[in-house]
């Protein structure tokens, strides 16, 4: 790997931490919500949050990047807050991320917390336990498998993103570009070795994330009840 090429991957595990931590903050009460509620409305959101999942990255790119635009209500509110666009920069980079890979965290954790069900926060209830302190001293350990495979699988999707870190981020160095579009310009100018350092090495760590969650899960199942 030349030296150039640390830039882009700094940059990338920078993106992929934040947009992790992020989304473990967000999407436990969504994942949460989707696992206990009767609303109608549970479909619309199932699909919404899904739909990253089936949309080609460069149709969410392109929204995403109209949306942040300083033109738009949040683009210029941002603009207004910070004196910097959310296009074509780092924030705009986690906002974008955070939308994209949010299936890979929800998803997880929502199964985690069906799995756990209600008879476990309902013995907790009759011990006198306020409900945050039931979801945090007996839901969330239980639903710690999930809570694992959630933050492998989002740290790792964002780290592969490409199309949608494009749209909205472009291709700054030291800002915006990260290592997939550090490999897209290897590519573009035939530098094909430098961009087989770089796939090769997503390949690889792409492989053993998968290898530990299926080792992870196998090993360590979840028994309730």
């Amino acid at each position: 790997m030349t030296l150039p090429d640390l830039a882009p991957l700094v940059l990338t595990l920078k993106l992929a931490a934040l947009t992790t931590l992020v989304l473990l903050l967000l999407g436990t009460p969504l994942a949460w919500w989707l696992a206990h509620t009767r609303s109608r409305w549970k479909p619309v959101v199932e699909a919404t949050t899904a739909l990253p999942l089936v949309l080609p990255p460069t149709v969410l790119g392109f929204y995403l990047l109209v949306l942040l635009n300083p033109q738009a209500p949040l683009g210029r509110w941002w603009l207004t807050l910070t004196d910097s666009t959310l296009t074509f920069s780092f924030a705009g980079l986690v906002v974008a991320s955070v939308i994209y890979s949010l299936p890979f965290t929800v998803q997880p954790l929502q199964a985690a917390f069906e799995a756990v069900g209600r008879r476990p926060l309902e013995v907790a209830a009759t011990l006198r336990a306020s409900p945050l302190d039931a979801f945090f001293t007996v839901a969330t350990p239980m639903a710690a498998r999930g809570y694992l495979t959630a933050t492998v699988l989002t740290f790792a999707h964002t780290i592969g993103e490409f199309g949608v870190v494009l749209m909205v981020g472009g291709n700054i160095p030291g800002q915006t570009k990260v290592i997939s579009i550090a490999i897209y310009e290897h590519v573009e100018t035939i530098n094909y070795p430098a961009a087989h350092t770089l796939s090769a090495g997503l390949l690889a760590f792409s492989f053993l994330v998968l290898l530990f969650v299926y080792v992870w899960n196998r090993r360590y199942p979840v028994h309730l009840r």
